[in-house]
């Protein structure tokens, strides 16, 4: 089996940092978080992964080269264009020629691994295996109305949900979602779902099938996902290799080489070589380049 990572999002909910690292780039505890992702697909022996990069390919290549340093040999392809998940996975088909193939989203982080359904994947011979998990407001996701095991029904973004299974930015294909793609219409927000090819894929009577995740999944798109996946994997511990001048609290993470002159600081992370100035505390905030605050720096994304 093969992976497919897509790394191509521009991460705008995470401006400005990410207009200087690509979000696949950004530490979390102290490891770019794409290297969680590495991790999961290591652990179902899958080493050959494609990354679907976006406009800042050149920084992913520089970051990661040929992955051997990750255990992994890597790939690149160009998303020309961001018009949603599937479109991305479109680019991916010559890397991924006949074979099996796990999609991962790239700023996903799992607290558990995948292996059990990897082998579920295998024995079924399903054309596809989506990773599902229980939420609380399944409005928010793309929900997966099932019979038993199989999914009989996707829905993106449901006003009023059937079921209460997200999807959870895991998926095991076969090759016949190469088979669909073509045919593929973009929805009404000009994308390319991924959850409108696995519907097409069960209106032709393949079998699609659900698993349900137990662990935790983490999206790390936004500020707070993106502190609390942080303030989970250091167990909320601060983890301060920087020099910090100020009272560290908990869920404090400093990147290597940062300075930070504070007050105090919680439940925060200070990208690498940072030089932070603020006349006052800094709380639940993500801060990187040379920033000077006058007074407290609460709930902020800064890089200056």
């Amino acid at each position: 089996m093969k992976g497919v990572i897509l790394a191509a999002g521009k991460g705008s909910r995470l401006y400005p940092v990410t207009h200087h690292i690509a979000k696949p780039l950004l530490p979390l505890a102290n490891r770019m978080t794409i290297e969680y992702a590495f991790d999961r697909l290591r652990e179902m022996g899958v080493t050959e992964i494609c990354i679907v990069v976006g406009e800042m390919e050149q920084a992913m290549r520089d970051a990661l080269g040929d992955g051997s340093a990750f255990g992994v040999q890597l790939s690149y392809v160009r998303q020309t264009e961001p018009k949603g998940l599937a479109h991305a996975v479109g680019f991916a088909e010559e890397f991924v020629g006949g074979d099996d193939f796990v999609l991962y989203l790239g700023d996903a982080i799992y607290s558990d691994g995948f292996e059990k359904f990897a082998a579920r994947f295998k024995e079924s011979g399903c054309a596809n295996l989506n990773i599902v998990k229980p939420v609380d407001d399944p409005s928010r996701f793309g929900v997966a109305n099932t019979d038993g095991e199989r999914i009989v029904k996707l829905v993106e973004k449901p006003k009023e949900p059937e079921s209460n299974l997200a999807m959870a930015g895991m998926y095991f294909f076969g090759p016949q979602i190469w088979e669909v793609l073509p045919d593929l219409q973009p929805s009404g927000r000009g994308e390319y779902e991924i959850t409108d090819a696995i519907q097409m894929m069960i209106d032709q009577g393949e079998t699609v099938l659900a698993g349900v995740y137990e662990g935790t999944w983490f999206d790390t798109g936004t500020l707070d996902s993106f502190l609390e996946t942080s303030r989970f994997l250091t167990d909320g511990k601060a983890l301060v290799d920087g020099s910090v001048a100020g009272d560290v609290g908990d869920g404090v993470v400093v990147g290597s080489k940062a300075l930070v002159a504070c007050h105090s600081i919680t439940d925060s992370v200070i990208l690498l070589g940072s030089n932070v100035e603020v006349n006052g505390r800094i709380e639940h905030s993500i801060l990187g380049g040379n920033v000077k605050v006058e007074g407290d720096c609460i709930g902020q994304i800064l890089w200056d």
